[in-house]
């Protein structure tokens, strides 16, 4: 059934095309008529009606899909409109021209419509542009095997260096054209590069070269018959003896100039006279030529049209029914499609809100977290710092530095795990900085050095001597790295050892390519399992995870802060022997301690400074007051936003410190109101919150800076002292 269908289908469409293939032939024939017709009266200045006919020729050339008449009908009506002058719309056409005329195998038309587009560039004052289409006709030339049409392009070429007053090159292709192997070129445009000549040696004021040339162009111009040109010839010839104080002479040449010049405006009346006689004529001859041929054509379409009818009834009455009976079961099995699509789409709907309820809650899970860790972590790194600002014991330095070193990753730690997503998205980028690469591990390894103890294990590092004491690159990324990588190797080892790797492999100016390795002798991967432990959440078996502990993410944030950095980490494993991770990672050579050089705070910026601290919780209330009167700070305390507007307004303070999370008012909302009547005192926001994501929105409240917690000390007054000073 449906090859029949198909059968009628396609002598249908025979029927159809040979009733329409026979009117092409007629539009290309109009198309090329009304473009002649559309020249000849360019030729004669009548340009209303060259307009019309070029525009009749297209239209004609678009029913067809004859390319080459559509193009040479907006070649057309771009040289009607450089003819008159309009260059922007001849510009226009031109370049139609050339989109349809590239779409054709390469041809004089095609250059001839870059060298018109040159030309309306070059009366536009744009000699750059007209020297870049003038190029690009020469290509075209060159693609073809044209070579005597460079004699006309050399040519204007030289046009736009006497334009560029660069005289010395336009002479030198000018005397090149004369000496030109294509004479017959050469003969018809020798006037004018006589003329041209004349004017760069006039530009030059050798009058006597000039007159010279000029004269050459005269004559030649005069032999051909080319008033034009003898009108331009001969005002220049005037003008030149006319500066040489030779006024017989400039006397002689004007007259001759007003004369050609009076000439050729009879001689252009005359022919528009003519012209318009001659086309009253042939508009009558076509216009009854036309109506001979609608006729015939009509005649002919209703015989076709008669047999198409008869066709169209036939093929009509048999494609209704095969429609009906494909209708009928087509309708059975749309039916049973549409309800097995309603009951996936609710399928989908239900699993969509599922989705999107379970990342609301992650996202607030988050939030939670976040803010609910960064408060004890700001206790712990603050009472870290300040005993190590009390003179503590030798024996506690120790211990009161790894434990702010641990502090400060695990606000790292926690940094990276809400961006997890981001990792997993590659939106994340490097921090490079200058760092002490032996004090980074070791700093590390004191970090970890309690973990080997309680699993009895040797915990060693091999570092080559010959790695720079100072690198640059991202520290965070660099620790969380080897922390990942050697707590994993302390935590499925026991009464082992676990060595750490660092050699130099190779050094090349400012870089150095330094292979990482950290080895255990623990209870080693299976094979199968190898490929697997770098995917989120996986670290062997569900066993091993209970055992052990871990959130099987470590390895997965390792392999994307590796590859982030351009390396590759591999593993090596042979169950209950141990396993080996090893990378290479190329870093840029730091700046050894002695160059680097921070910025001092200046202490005396601090001294007697009044500042307003607006904080509920009590804990950050003790260690950002003893942090800030350790810098002889005046510290008043404040719980929540409502009376820190009123203490704001009723007192005078240097700076203020806002908590963004008060009961009440929250601060933004706190600082909006009190810029209402303080513009001045900078306001710095205190926020448990990730700042990637909330200082923009913090600084449009109003407030001054932004300061994340838990806070580096160091961070902290550097962003107080910018604020005071």
């Amino acid at each position: 059934m449906n090859k029949i269908y198909l059968s009628l289908l396609l002598f249908l469409n025979l029927q159809v095309l040979g009733f329409y293939n026979s009117t092409d032939n007629s539009s290309v024939d109009s198309s090329y008529y009304y473009s002649e017709k559309a020249i000849r009266f360019k030729d004669f200045k009548i340009y209303e009606r060259a307009l019309e006919n070029a525009n009749k020729s297209i239209v004609f050339a678009q029913k067809t899909t004859n390319n080459a008449s559509l193009a040479n009908g907006y070649y057309t009506l771009g040289i009607i409109y450089l003819d008159f002058k309009k260059y922007d719309d001849a510009i226009e056409q031109f370049i139609r021209a050339v989109s349809v005329y590239n779409t054709l195998e390469p041809s004089t038309k095609l250059a001839l419509s870059y060298f018109k587009i040159g030309i309306c560039h070059l009366h536009k004052g744009n000699n750059i542009k007209a020297e870049a289409y003038f190029s690009k006709a020469n290509s075209v030339y060159d693609n073809i095997d044209l070579p005597q049409a460079k004699v006309v392009l050399l040519l204007e070429k030289t046009k736009i260096y006497i334009k560029q007053n660069n005289l010395i090159l336009a002479e030198a292709n000018l005397i090149k054209l004369l000496n030109s192997p294509h004479i017959t070129e050469i003969k018809r445009n020798q006037a004018e590069i006589f003329f041209q000549l004349g004017m760069v040696k006039s530009l030059e004021k050798k009058y006597v070269d000039a007159l010279e040339y000029l004269k050459k162009g005269y004559l030649l111009s005069k032999k051909e018959k080319n008033a034009c040109l003898q009108l331009r010839c001969t005002e220049e010839l005037s003008k030149i003896y006319e500066i040489n104080d030779l006024t017989n002479n400039s006397l002689f040449f004007l007259k001759k100039h007003l004369r050609i010049k009076d000439s050729l405006e009879r001689v252009g009346q005359l022919k528009n006279q003519h012209l318009i006689n001659e086309q009253v004529k042939v508009d009558d001859l076509m216009k009854s030529m036309e109506k001979m041929d609608k006729d015939k054509k009509s005649q002919e379409k209703a015989t076709q049209f008669s047999k198409l009818i008869n066709i169209l009834a036939i093929a009509l009455i048999t494609i209704l029914s095969l429609l009906s009976l494909s209708l009928y079961k087509n309708n059975i099995i749309r039916n049973k499609s549409n309800e097995l699509l309603r009951e996936k789409n609710n399928e989908l709907k239900i699993a969509k809100e599922r989705i999107e309820k379970a990342s609301k809650a992650r996202t607030e899970f988050l939030s939670t977290v976040s803010h609910e860790l960064r408060t004890p972590l700001n206790a712990i790194n603050g009472i870290s710092h300040l005993l190590l600002e009390e003179n503590p014991k030798k024996s506690q330095i120790e211990y009161l530095k790894s434990l702010k070193f641990s502090g400060n990753y695990l606000l790292t730690y926690i940094n990276e795990i809400l961006e997890i997503n981001r990792i997993e998205s590659n939106n994340i980028e490097l921090e490079l900085i200058n760092f002490n690469f032996r004090e980074l591990i070791n700093n590390i390894h004191k970090s970890l050095k309690e973990l080997a103890e309680q699993n009895n294990n040797l915990f060693r590092l091999e570092i080559d001597e010959n790695i720079p004491q100072n690198l640059i690159g991202d520290t965070t990324k660099i620790s969380q790295i080897f922390i990942n990588l050697i707590n994993n190797a302390l935590k499925f080892t026991k009464n082992g050892e676990v060595l750490f790797i660092a050699k130099l492999i190779s050094e090349d100016k400012n870089l150095c390519n330094i292979h990482f390795e950290i080895k255990d002798t623990g209870i080693g991967i299976p094979e199968n399992k190898q490929e697997e432990i770098f995917e989120s959440f996986s670290q062997g078996s569900v066993e091993i995870n209970r055992k052990y502990g871990g959130t099987g993410l470590g390895l997965t944030i390792v392999k994307r802060l590796v590859a982030l950095m351009k390396g590759d980490i591999k593993v090596t494993s042979i169950v209950d022997k141990g396993s080996q991770f090893y990378f290479d990672l190329t870093l840029e050579k730091g700046v050894s301690e002695i160059e680097v050089t921070d910025q001092q705070l200046n202490n005396e910026v601090f001294i007697g400074k009044k500042v307003l601290l607006v904080e509920d919780n009590k804990i950050n209330q003790m260690i950002t007051k003893k942090i800030l009167e350790k810098k002889k700070m005046l510290v008043t305390l404040c719980e929540t936003g409502e009376d820190s507007i009123e203490m704001m307004r009723k007192n005078q303070y240097d700076i203020t410190l806002m908590d963004v999370h008060l009961p009440g008012i929250n601060g933004t909302i706190a600082t909006e109101k009190i810029r209402k009547f303080d513009e001045e005192t900078p306001i710095i926001a205190l926020t448990a919150i990730s700042l990637n994501e909330n200082r923009e929105m913090l600084l449009s409240y109003g407030m001054t800076d932004v300061i994340t917690k838990p806070f580096n000390p160091d961070d902290f007054y550097k962003i107080i002292e910018t604020n005071l000073v």
